[in-house]
C-alpha cells in the first residue's frame, strides 16, 4: 500500500493507559513464566495431584481486601516440587547491553481488530556490571513513526496493525522507538492486562506503601465504563486487580507523573515478590497456568531458551542497581497540533543526555583499567583501522598511534564512505578489554559501539575514523 493511502490520524477512539502491567510479564515476570514453561514438563505430572494447581487456584493466604490496609504482610509459603532447582535455570550468555521495548496493549471488551500500546517502556540491561534500566515514554509523545509521519508514538503500534505491515504493531513501534532513542532494540514483549492479573494473584499478591489515599469514583472499567477505586494511605497487600488500578489511577495532583511512579512501584513490588523463595515454588507448581496465560495474553520476538536466560539474569541484578526513570516534563512540554490534539513534545537536546546516560555503559573501575593491557594480551584481537574521512593518511597514522599503545593493528583501508561524522567501533565478537581500551584511546561515545559478526576481513575488531577524530 502507497504511503498517500495511509492516514496516521485514524483513530479508533480514546483509550485508556494499560501501564507497566506489560513490564511485569516482560522483564520481572519474564522470570517467572518463562522459567515455569522450561519446566512445564517437569511440574506436569505434580500439577494433576497438587492442591495448588487447577482452575480453582487461589493465592495464598495473607492477601487483605482491595483498598483496605494490610495490618501484618505475610506471604504462604509451598514445599518446592521434588527436583526443581530454580537455580538450575541458565546464565545468560552474552556480554553486551540487551535493550527490551515492552508494550502494554489496551484491548478491552473482547474487541478485535488494531489497537493501541498506551504503555511504552524500554528496559536496558547491562549483563556485565548487573544494572538495569526502564525508561517509561508518554504515550502522547509527539515523535516521526517512518513512513506515516509526525504522530503520538501510540499510534505506532495501531498503525503496524492497520497496515498489516511486515511483523505488525510491534515491528513499527521498535522501528519509531529506536528512531526517537537512536537506540537499538533487540526485543519486544507486548502484553494485555490479563496476564498481570492472573499474575500478581498466583502469587499471593503483592505489598506497596501507598503514599496516600486515593479515590478515583470515575476510574474506567474494561467496557467504557466505571469502576470507582479507592485505597487508603500505608502499607498494602494488593491482589492483581487492585493492583492494576492502583498503576493506572490518574486520580492524584500530579496526575500522569504520578501514576508513572506508581507503575514502576508496582514493577518492583512484583520482582521482590516474585523473587522470594517462598513465593518461587508456589508458582512453580502453577506452571501450567502461567503457560496458558502466557499464551493468551504475551507476544515476544523471545526465544524461549534466550528468555529463560535473560530471566535468570534480572533475577540476579540487585534492587539498588535498578534505575526507574519517567520522560516527564523535565524532558517534554506541552503543545497542541494544528488540528487540535493535545501532545507531549520531546526536549531533543534534554533527551539526548538522558539517553547517554541511561545506555552508556557504567565507569570501568580503576583495577579494571590498570588490569587492561593483560586482558587485551589475552584477547589477541586483530583491529583494522579504514579511514571514514576525506583526510588522505588518516588510517596509517592512526595505527602508528594505536601500535604504540599496545593495540595490534593488521590492517587499514578506506571505509565505504568518506563522510562519516563520528568515529565508530564494531565488535566481531567478544573482545571488552580491547574495545575498552579504544574508547580510552580514542574518546569514542559508548553509544558508538557496537557488535556484529561476519566480517569483511581479516580482523576482530572495525574502527571506522569520523571527522571527530584527531591525533592527540
Amino acid at each position: 500500500m502507497s504511503t498517500d493511502s495511509r492516514d496516521p490520524r485514524r483513530n479508533s477512539g480514546p483509550r485508556l493507559p494499560v501501564w507497566a502491567l506489560l513490564l511485569l510479564v516482560g522483564l520481572g515476570l519474564l522470570l517467572l513464566i518463562l522459567s515455569s514453561v522450561w519446566l512445564f514438563r517437569t511440574v506436569r505430572g505434580l500439577a494433576s495431584v497438587s492442591d495448588g494447581v487447577g482452575a480453582d487456584f487461589n493465592p495464598v493466604p495473607g492477601q487483605v481486601d482491595p483498598g483496605q490496609t494490610a495490618p501484618e504482610v505475610t506471604g504462604g509459603t509451598v514445599a518446592a516440587p521434588p527436583g526443581v532447582d530454580p537455580e538450575s535455570i541458565p546464565d545468560w550468555a552474552g556480554m553486551e547491553r540487551v535493550n527490551i521495548l515492552l508494550l502494554g496493549v489496551d484491548l478491552r471488551c473482547d474487541e478485535e481488530g488494531p489497537t493501541h500500546s498506551d504503555t511504552i517502556i524500554v528496559a536496558t540491561i547491562d549483563p556485565v556490571s548487573r544494572s538495569a534500566s526502564l525508561l517509561s515514554l508518554p504515550r502522547d509523545l509527539w515523535v516521526e513513526i517512518p513512513d506515516f509521519g509526525v504522530n503520538r508514538i501510540n499510534q505506532a503500534y495501531f498503525l503496524g496493525q492497520a497496515y498489516e505491515l511486515p511483523g505488525g504493531g510491534a515491528a513499527l513501534a521498535v522501528e519509531t522507538v529506536e528512531a526517537f532513542l537512536g537506540v537499538p532494540i533487540d526485543y519486544y514483549v507486548a502484553v494485555d492486562f490479563n496476564a498481570f492479573v492472573e499474575f500478581v494473584d498466583m502469587m499471593g499478591g503483592i505489598v506497596v506503601e501507598v503514599p496516600e489515599r486515593i479515590e478515583d469514583p470515575n476510574y474506567p472499567d474494561n467496557c467504557y465504563g466505571y469502576d470507582p477505586f479507592a485505597i487508603d494511605a500505608g502499607l498494602q497487600r494488593l491482589d492483581g486487580a487492585t493492583a492494576l488500578k492502583y498503576a493506572r489511577t490518574r486520580a492524584t495532583f500530579g496526575g500522569d507523573v504520578d501514576r508513572a511512579g506508581r507503575q514502576q512501584q508496582v514493577i518492583m513490588a512484583v520482582r521482590d515478590q516474585a523473587t522470594q523463595l517462598d513465593t518461587l515454588p508456589q508458582l512453580l507448581l502453577s506452571a501450567p497456568q502461567l503457560w496458558q496465560s502466557f499464551q493468551e495474553n504475551v507476544s515476544t520476538n523471545l526465544e524461549l531458551d534466550q528468555a529463560l536466560q535473560l530471566a535468570n539474569l534480572v533475577r540476579t541484578i540487585p534492587s539498588e542497581n535498578m534505575r526507574n526513570v519517567v520522560l516527564d516534563y523535565s524532558y517534554v512540554y506541552n503543545d497542541t497540533t494544528f488540528d487540535g490534539q493535545q501532545v507531549l513534545v520531546p526536549l531533543r537536546d534534554e533527551v539526548r543526555a538522558l539517553r547517554d546516560e541511561l545506555f552508556a555503559p557504567p565507569a570501568v573501575p580503576t583495577p579494571v583499567i590498570e588490569a587492561l593491557p593483560t586482558v587485551i594480551v589475552a584477547e589477541d584481537a586483530r583491529v583494522a583501522i579504514y579511514n571514514g574521512t576525506p583526510a588522505f593518511g588518516l588510517a596509517a597514522e592512526t595505527q602508528q598511534f594505536l601500535l604504540r599503545n599496545g593495540i595490534t593493528v593488521t590492517d587499514i583501508g578506506n571505509a565505504d564512505s568518506s563522510t562519516y561524522t563520528t568515529t565508530q567501533i564494531i565488535d566481531y565478537g567478544a573482545h571488552p578489554g580491547t574495545v575498552q581500551r579504544l574508547i580510552q584511546l580514542m574518546n569514542i561515545p559508548p553509544l558508538n559501539v557496537s557488535t556484529s559478526s561476519n566480517p569483511a576481513g581479516d580482523f576482530d575488531v572495525l574502527v571506522i575514523l569520523g571527522s571527530d577524530w584527531e591525533i592527540p
